[in-house]
């Protein structure tokens, strides 16, 4: 148990990373733990939308959790969106019906290629602990596809109000839920990628209910995601945490209230 000289606190920087692949600037920012033993497991989270950490008051959440000793130390790298989100968004190399997505490959490469090595050389822990990788709504779904294709580098991935209606076909273009691009991935796999899954929606996520059963579109497509998942042998609550907020809306608030529990359920000492 940590004493009050010996609890882990944090400090947040910022970061621009050149990225050849994005042909850009990225900004970051690192909540990095201190004052630490020098020999706990230090654990990462990779979180995409990361200009929405600072409304969420990740630092205090972060600082929270570690005087409650809630969590292990946890290096948290918010990465910011730009102004190509919606075409750096999305199913690598399955863009929806109105392209958007086009870009999803080169935001995977920068992850895996760029981002993940620059972390490694400019923390100054050593994490050698789980990897997670989170998202909300369409940053969601990017950090599943890319947790699912790269599970070589990821333990974990937390989507929060996903957007798992990504579709091939508009809705008044001869839709049917097999033109989900996600669940159509998962089914696709071949392999069960070694991961944990965390899907959180809630009840006033929105109000389309496009088949008309008197659940929101928001919590259909993440159960299906469940079932799809549970198709391929994964189980709950093992493999799969369904977290369903009465209540939670399709916004920054509700994600901030839901992100404690994500991180005890990831990097708790009872956690995944």
């Amino acid at each position: 148990m940590y004493t009050t000289l010996t609890l882990p606190t944090v400090i947040k920087t910022i970061h621009q990373i050149k990225s050849v692949y994005l042909k850009k600037e990225v900004e970051i920012e690192i909540f990095s733990p201190d004052n630490l033993l020098g020999n706990e497991r230090v654990n990462l989270l990779l979180i995409n939308d990361g200009q929405d950490l600072a409304q969420m008051d990740m630092e205090n959440t972060l600082n929270s959790l570690y005087e409650k000793w809630k969590i292990e130390p946890t290096v948290v790298i918010g990465i910011k969106a730009s102004a190509d989100r919606l075409l750096e968004y999305g199913v690598a190399g399955k863009p929806d019906f109105k392209k958007r997505g086009s870009k999803a490959q080169a935001y995977t490469d920068f992850i895996i290629k760029e981002l993940l090595p620059y972390v490694q050389s400019e923390v100054v822990v050593t994490i050698n602990g789980k990897r997670a990788f989170a998202g909300f709504s369409l940053g969601g779904l990017t950090a599943f596809d890319i947790a699912w294709n790269n599970d070589n580098y990821f333990d974990a991935v937390g989507v929060f109000s996903g957007s798992f209606w990504w579709r091939k076909k508009d809705l008044n273009a001869g839709y049917t839920d097999d033109d989900r691009i996600l669940h159509q991935l998962i089914r696709d796999t071949k392999t069960n990628p070694a991961l944990k899954f965390w899907l959180m929606t809630g009840t006033n996520d929105e109000t389309a209910d496009r088949n008309q059963n008197f659940i929101i579109d928001s919590i259909d497509d993440t159960i299906d995601v469940v079932k799809e998942l549970m198709k391929k042998g994964y189980q709950r609550p093992n493999d799969i945490f369904y977290f369903e907020m009465v209540g939670g809306k399709h916004d920054v608030p509700t994600w901030g209230k839901a992100m404690p529990k994500f991180l005890e359920w990831a990097f708790g000492k009872t956690g995944i």
